[in-house]
């Protein structure tokens, strides 16, 4: 946030004197891998999606979840999609065949326990799908992983 050194605090979302600033974010190509409904008026679409980056042997593990970053028109595609090509449910959760590749952006990166892949990405969110990618040209946990060294030396 950037404000005026004048400017008193003020609730809601003040203009003029304050200014979000958005970063240029972080960015991998990720598989889509699995997708649960959303809540709220999204409660009747598959809206939120587990993502998942291959390791050294190839197994694939889930890295992030997004749910915010397509359009409403995107989300029905996907949810369309989803429902026809998934081949196991568990719960409320589809499990997709790994043959999409979407591109992720984030605002940081870290190391964590709660992950498979051993890296959480901080704020994730879809910025386009990779028709141009195949599964196999996806970031893997090792590109990953060196990019969350590189950022931990900064």
């Amino acid at each position: 946030m950037l404000k005026r050194w004048d400017s008193p605090y003020e609730p809601g979302r003040p203009v003029g004197p304050w200014w979000k600033l958005k970063v240029q974010p972080f960015t991998i190509d990720a598989i889509l891998v699995a997708a649960q409904p959303g809540r709220g008026r999204r409660a009747g679409l598959l809206t939120d999606y587990t993502f998942a980056v291959a390791d050294a042997s190839g197994k694939l593990v889930t890295i992030c979840k997004a749910y915010s970053g397509l359009t409403d028109d995107e989300l029905v595609e996907v949810d369309r999609y989803a429902r026809r090509v998934s081949n196991e449910r568990f719960g409320p959760v589809y499990s997709i065949p790994p043959q999409r590749v979407y591109e992720i952006g984030f605002e940081a990166i870290q190391a964590s326990d709660r992950h498979k892949s051993g890296i959480a990405l901080r704020f994730p969110r879809i910025l386009r799908q990779r028709t141009d990618k195949t599964p196999a040209q996806a970031d893997t946990v090792e590109s990953v992983r060196k990019m969350l060294n590189d950022y931990e030396a900064r």
